[in-house]
């Protein structure tokens, strides 16, 4: 395998990316789909601040459906 092909292959999570999604949707604000994928610090975070009073959970949620939010290993989500 050539350095370019190495480069573009993307490392997939063994998390599901409807489940993250779901959890987002009904729980975003307390965090949930961040400590489902694994990013506790950052799920205690959106907690405290109910997911930055909603913007972060809003990004959070379209990352999510794009196929572009990671784990806390920067795997991406399946």
């Amino acid at each position: 395998m050539d350095e370019q092909n190495f480069q573009n292959q993307q490392r997939l999570s063994d998390k599901s990316r409807g489940t993250a999604a779901v959890l987002c949707f009904f729980f975003g604000a307390l965090g949930i789909h961040r400590f489902y994928v694994g990013k506790v610090g950052t799920g205690i975070i959106w907690m405290l601040t109910l997911g930055f009073l909603g913007l972060g959970v809003l990004i959070d949620f379209i990352m999510i459906l794009c196929g572009s939010f990671k784990d806390k290993y920067g795997n991406l989500i399946k």
